[in-house]
């Protein structure tokens, strides 16, 4: 990170990522922001609703600019919020306050730039999925969703996956699949197909985001539905399972993904209905929204 006066100095430097199983050191990073003289913008998607109930540490101490959508673990309606600093910055060399401008260039930005016009009922639903998060219950359901995530993790590496840092502070794993011989675009076509939704992703070190070497993986919905740490105990059975399924089905295909999933849909093993039975039979056990 170059110093303020280089004029290759970032303008911003940003904390968020949507793979990322660890905690930010916000109040490291507030440092280096200011060493060069930028904007510090910590993105919490996918963690706000552990920040909202105090179960990992909050950005807002050191943060010029939060941002964060309002699904995933806020457990909200889809959509997002923007939260940015007010009043004075700081003082320039002759001690002249130094002011925040970001109000107008974010509101700027979002109408007419970025956004249509206001849904009601996607504010509303947001007013009541903040009050929720100001409950007990909410902190408890998050402290669930994190004692999940570590039972989880475990149970993965029962089944012998790799996970990216060895573990997890939040609500996500990253699965490492190259001791398992199967990328994740190949895994996650197996996994559908036994009704294990989950998604491929990028692992430190691939250089494809079409094919990447891992799985990303999450508890906060089903920790919704009321699963405990021995459930996804055995989700991580399942998920090792299907994974298994998906080396013996790559060693009839080859390697090209096309050709993998022809083997699965066209003649597929047994063992892959099979499983979809028992995945469906498990899952039918926790009540959802609709069902």
């Amino acid at each position: 990170m170059r110093t303020k006066s280089s004029s290759m100095s970032p303008r911003e430097v940003i904390a968020g990522a949507s793979a990322y199983s660890r905690l930010y050191n916000y109040e490291r990073m507030r440092q280096i922001a200011d060493k060069c003289g930028a904007w510090l913008l910590a993105d919490m998607a996918h963690i706000s609703g552990l920040v909202a109930s105090s179960s990992i540490p909050s950005p807002f101490e050191f943060a010029d600019i939060v941002t964060t959508t309002t699904h995933k673990s806020l457990r909200g309606p889809r959509g997002a919020m923007i939260f940015f600093r007010k009043g004075q910055r700081g003082t320039d060399k002759k001690g002249n306050p130094i002011m925040y401008d970001l109000e107008e260039k974010i509101n700027a930005a979002v109408f007419p730039g970025l956004q249509g016009g206001p849904h009601n009922q996607s504010i509303t639903a947001l007013a009541v999925a903040l009050k929720q998060a100001q409950s007990p219950e909410f902190r408890l359901y998050q402290e669930q969703v994190m004692k999940n995530a570590n039972a989880f993790g475990e149970s993965l590496q029962g089944q012998k996956f790799d996970r990216v840092s060895s573990g997890t502070d939040n609500h996500l794993l990253l699965v490492d699949l190259r001791s398992k011989g199967v990328n994740g675009s190949k895994a996650e076509v197996l996994c559908e197909e036994v009704s294990i939704v989950l998604n491929k992703n990028t692992i430190p070190g691939d250089k494809s985001a079409m094919n990447p070497n891992g799985l990303r993986v999450g508890t906060p919905a089903m920790t919704s539905r009321g699963l405990m740490e021995e459930d996804f105990v055995r989700i991580g059975e399942f998920m090792g399972e299907a994974v298994d399924i998906a080396v013996d089905v790559q060693k009839q295909s080859g390697p090209k993904l096309v050709d993998f999933k022809k083997v699965v849909k066209g003649s597929p093993p047994s063992r892959i209905l099979e499983l979809k039975n028992e995945v469906e039979t498990f899952a039918s056990r926790f009540p959802t929204v609709g069902f």
